[in-house]
């Protein structure tokens, strides 16, 4: 119990400073200073001691409700993945191994609580927003799909469970495959890395909030307590498909790149040096997949979103699985 609400704690604020960490190198790259790293934090402080107002159209139970679910599912979640790979480093066997169907199945709760709460508000510009981002929903989902069944493909030529997020760490991808294995790697973490902003709801992405078209979307009638758990709900499923990304790509350890390992006072620090390892990635492939993405590019028109991921990013990802299945080295496992 002591290690999941050090989990959740320590993930939260990670989460916001994830946030920060992108504002803060999206101003760099504009040659703005922008606000400071923790400011995300400052953001939920200051929404938590705010006033919630509730709609008078809203449909009361739904609207208060769905923010709570999504931060709670949002959350598992992210104790889901964790608990994974602390087990991993640690070395400490758990029965919970991480299941990525199960995974999967995780990431749309929050997203479906939204849209939820944004039809329940009776707002109009809140049910646009809804309706936009059920679109963006149904579109990502064939990538991510084909993504993780393709990388159980992978693991399932090995002795370990295909599915399982503890299999990932032992079986990597790029250490056994062919020529064939690794393009089609490469570009199932392309069509991943253009899922990630989908997710996040991030230019060029960000058709169900749009400021300047829709005054917010999905949270315009939210405010105060409300409000901040659905932005610590966004912070999570930040640092949660980060993590995946990590997690199917990039599972590496320091020690096993490195053949290093850390002690003070006879004590091991190695689990802590790879816990900031593993930050460390994510902070790079949120940068690339979110940060630069949103500086380069201006938002596309919803009918344009739809059209990319349902036909070029499942494209790419569907080319990548067949590109893994007739790798003759991963074959020959």
């Amino acid at each position: 119990m002591g290690v999941a609400i050090a989990i959740v704690v320590v993930g939260v604020i990670a989460g916001l400073l994830l946030k920060g960490i992108d504002r803060k190198l999206a101003a760099f790259m504009q040659s703005r200073i922008g606000p400071p790293i923790a400011q995300p934090l400052y953001d939920i402080l200051k929404l938590m001691q705010k006033q919630t107002i509730i709609p008078s159209t809203a449909v009361r139970w739904l609207f208060t409700g769905a923010p709570v679910v999504a931060l709670v599912s949002g959350i598992v979640l992210l104790l889901y993945i964790s608990l994974s790979y602390v087990c991993y480093i640690t070395g400490i066997h758990s029965a919970i191994q991480g299941d990525l169907i199960v995974v999967i199945y995780l990431i749309l709760i929050p997203s479906i609580c939204i849209i939820s709460g944004a039809f329940a508000s009776g707002s109009p510009y809140a049910s646009i927003g809804a309706q936009r981002e059920m679109v963006i929903l149904m579109s990502t989902e064939l990538p991510i799909a084909v993504v993780v069944v393709s990388i159980a493909w992978h693991v399932a030529d090995s002795m370990y469970n295909p599915f399982a997020l503890n299999s990932l760490f032992e079986y990597t991808l790029w250490n056994h495959a062919g020529a064939f294995g690794i393009l089609g790697g490469i570009l199932l973490l392309l069509a991943m890395i253009l899922v990630l902003p989908a997710e996040m709801s991030k230019v060029p992405f960000d058709q169900a909030e749009a400021e300047t078209e829709i005054a917010e979307g999905v949270l315009v009638e939210y405010s105060g307590k409300l409000l901040a758990f659905l932005l610590l709900t966004d912070a999570v499923k930040a640092l949660s498909l980060s993590s995946l990304i990590v997690i199917l790509f990039f599972p590496y350890t320091f020690a096993n790149l490195f053949g290093l390992s850390f002690s003070i006072g006879g004590y091991s620090i190695s689990p802590l040096v790879e816990v900031a390892f593993f930050l460390v990635k994510i902070i790079i492939v949120y940068s690339v997949g979110v940060t630069a993405l949103r500086v380069i590019m201006a938002r596309l028109k919803i009918s344009q979103v739809a059209k990319l991921f349902l036909f070029a990013v499942s494209a790419i990802s569907i080319i990548g699985m067949v590109l893994i299945m007739l790798d003759p080295k991963m074959k020959m496992i």
